[in-house]
Parts: C-alpha cells; sequence; structure tokens
C-alpha cells in the first residue's frame, strides 16, 4: 500500500492553489497540511506546516517564493514553486517532463522543482522538438503571438473584469488587449532558455475577454530554418516526440474536426491537463500553434504531475 503523503500549498486561496487542492481533494495518497486562516502569512506557522510536510507547493508572488524557499532549504522536504522565481535558477529543475528524454528523470530526483509558466508550455512543447530536430536554427528570430482567458492575471485581473462586467454589461470594448507592450515579459527568459534559443523571442501576449483557455502560436519562414523540410515533415517531428505521452497530444495535419469554421478555439482544453499541439499554414510559412488551459496544464495540472512524480505516484493520478 503507497504511503500517504502530507502537502503543504503555501498561497492556496490563489487561482493556482485552488486548482491543485481542487485535484487532490478526492485523492487517499496525500493530505493537506493546514494552518489557521489567521496565521496563513505567520512565518512561524508556515515553518511548522513546511516541517510537518512531504512537499511544499508555492503559489506565491516572487518575492514571498523566495522568502519561504530560504525557510524550507533548513527542513527536510521537497519543494514546487509555481512562481516565476526560480524557472531558470540554478539548482532547480524546470518542471515539464515531455520537454526532453532526461527532464522526467530530474524532476523525479529533484528537491527543488520550477513549474512553467503558462504560455512557456505551449511555446516550449512546440518548438523545442524542432530546436533539437536541428530544423529550427538557435539563432532564429523567434516570433511568439498568445492569448489567455484572464483568469492567467489572477486575483486583480479577474476582479477588474467583474468589475468592467458589472459596470457596462455587454460592453465589448475588453473583447481582447495585447499587454507587456512597453516591457519584456516575465516569461521570455525561460522561453529562451529551454528553447534553446541564443536569443530571446519576440512576445506578444493578449487578454481576452473569457476567463479561461489559450492559444500559443509561432509562425515560421521556412527560408530561415536550418533544414530544407515540409509541412508534413514538420508534423512528423513532433507526432515522433510525442508518442506515447499522456498529455501531449499532435493534431491532424491541418487541425482537422478541432476548426469551427476555420477557427480555432481556445477553450476545448479547459479542465485538462492536455496541450494539444497544431501545424497549419504550408511549406512555405508553417505555422505551430499549441492549445492548453492556462489553469490545468499552464498552472495547477502541471503542479500536480510534477508532486506525482516526485513522490513516485502515478503521473496522471488527479488529472
Amino acid at each position: 500500500m503507497t504511503e500517504t503523503k502530507r502537502i503543504f500549498i503555501d498561497g492556496q486561496d490563489g487561482t493556482t492553489g485552488l486548482g491543485i487542492r481542487e485535484r487532490l481533494a478526492t485523492r487517499h495518497d496525500v493530505t493537506v497540511v493546514e494552518i489557521p486562516a489567521d496565521r496563513k502569512k505567520d512565518a512561524d506557522a508556515k515553518r511548522e506546516a513546511m516541517r510537518e510536510a512531504d512537499l511544499v507547493i508555492l503559489c506565491l508572488p516572487d518575492a514571498a517564493a523566495i522568502e519561504s524557499v530560504q525557510a524550507a532549504r533548513g527542513l527536510d522536504v521537497r519543494v514546487i514553486d509555481a512562481s516565476t522565481a526560480h524557472r531558470t535558477a540554478p539548482g532547480w529543475a524546470y518542471g515539464m517532463p515531455e520537454l526532453s528524454p532526461e527532464t522526467r528523470h530530474r524532476i523525479r530526483e529533484a528537491r527543488f522543482v520550477a513549474n512553467p509558466g503558462c504560455y512557456p508550455t505551449g511555446f516550449l512543447l512546440a518548438v523545442r522538438p524542432l530546436v533539437d530536430a536541428q530544423i529550427l536554427p538557435a539563432d532564429y528570430p523567434v516570433a511568439v503571438h498568445a492569448l489567455s482567458g484572464y483568469s492567467g492575471g489572477g486575483k486583480k485581473l479577474i476582479a477588474s473584469f467583474a468589475e468592467h462586467e458589472a459596470a457596462y454589461p455587454g460592453n465589448r470594448d475588453w473583447t481582447a488587449m495585447p499587454y507587456s507592450l512597453t516591457s519584456t515579459h516575465k516569461h521570455v527568459p525561460e522561453m529562451q532558455a529551454f528553447a534553446g534559443l541564443s536569443h530571446p523571442p519576440i512576445f506578444c501576449p493578449s487578454v481576452g475577454d473569457y476567463y479561461q483557455g489559450m492559444l500559443v502560436s509561432v509562425p515560421l519562414h521556412a527560408r530561415l530554418l536550418r533544414k530544407k523540410t515540409s509541412l508534413e515533415g514538420i508534423h512528423g517531428v513532433l507526432a515522433e516526440r510525442y508518442t506515447g505521452e499522456r498529455f501531449v497530444r499532435v493534431m491532424p495535419l491541418g487541425g482537422g474536426d478541432a476548426l469551427i469554421g476555420g477557427r480555432l478555439s481556445p477553450t476545448p482544453c479547459n479542465g485538462t491537463n492536455d496541450v494539444q499541439i497544431f501545424v497549419f499554414g504550408d511549406d512555405e510559412y508553417p505555422l505551430l500553434v499549441a492549445r492548453l488551459d492556462n489553469l490545468g496544464k499552464g498552472a495547477s495540472g502541471a503542479a500536480v504531475q510534477n508532486l506525482n512524480l516526485m513522490l513516485g505516484f502515478d503521473e496522471a493520478a488527479g488529472l
């Protein structure tokens, strides 16, 4: 019989923390370590909860996550950090099991695992196999266009959309809005590092007036690729890479039945830990698109998948 493991979620009231709790709620192989509501920001209470736990999941802003990691270092506990703080930090395993053949083993053995960002998850699963196959050169001028539901912005953005809708019912000004227009998005360093690119990609994210679901698109110029490759060849590389993976599916070339009147919805993966990879376009201008739930494989689902690997459970437990 599998030993029950104790999990402490630091920041369990945010969107990622709530999603993790939901995925663990019906399981009998884990228990969640609780602290009183009035002591959730008490450093001593959190340290005691960490001491009781086998694994801690941090669902905190970057600065708070760094503080919690320092507290955990002196204890016999493993850590998953869902913030941006440690994704490219030395000594941390990057928590995307499907990224490369050795990544799953690293996660299993690691004490510290950084949960990937939602946008990088779609981007890396689409692009990294082409870099590894030496089709996409490391110095390729990568551009990324992405659309996410507003839940990706956390409590503040969720409240902002709710307030706007209450004040202006039916107003469509917020249908889709590009953002990070004057600065580099915080996800870019991990996108560059784990894709194996020599230059940061140009990243153009947008937030849509819907709750969750995400599309990450990467257009390519065939003339700039390292190898002369057809659209079918690109699709074949991706399909071979993810053969046998439970949560990554390469869809039929051109999208097949996934398209609605020639259009692609961002929401069909909602409520799952799945990522769907599409190849569109033609031999001259291939287009890669990844579809996922920004709260699933893009956040809470990925954390639970990593938890399962680290604690020796079935990788899909609770997912």
